[in-house]
């Protein structure tokens, strides 16, 4: 399993102490437990809130200290690129549930896809509050070409 910085976005050997890209050390006390800031707000918190709901993500996008940083960048398209996949999803089933005969198997795929989209919403929440640049299969690969990984 690769490392990325949490600065940056670089990715990192498994022994490295420092990123090879901004020079800065992931070292960090554990009792602490301090991550770097951007703009008065914890990398991981922001990468984090970026899965909440479609605004945060075009927030960090825009705004100056937000959109220099890798990892919230990161995380901000790839929760973009998710909902949009999700309204698609929801559309796709919505028409497939008008069709007479489908309609009634829509109603027994509803729920189980409900709550796949659910679980990995809150696996992306909880990867990014880990500080760890987690990549979604199609999604990821999208995010990591917008970012520039």
């Amino acid at each position: 399993m690769s490392r990325f910085c949490s600065s940056c976005g670089a990715q990192m050997d498994e022994g490295a102490v420092t990123c090879a890209a901004c020079g800065k050390s992931t070292l960090q006390p554990a009792a602490a437990g301090t991550t770097t800031a951007t703009g008065g707000l914890a990398d991981n918190v922001a990468g984090m809130l970026a899965y909440v709901t479609i605004i945060p993500p075009i927030i960090f996008l825009v705004l100056e200290p937000y959109n220099k940083n890798r990892f919230i960048r990161f995380h901000s398209f790839q929760s973009i690129f998710f909902h949009v996949a999700w309204i698609v999803i929801c559309v796709a089933i919505s028409i497939v549930a008008s069709i007479p005969v489908l309609g009634w198997i829509s109603l027994l795929i509803w729920p189980l896809i409900g709550l796949g989209g659910f679980v990995l919403w809150i696996i992306l929440l909880m990867k990014a509050y880990q500080g760890q640049m987690f990549k979604f299969p199609v999604i990821g690969d999208l995010a990591e070409k917008q970012v520039g990984i």
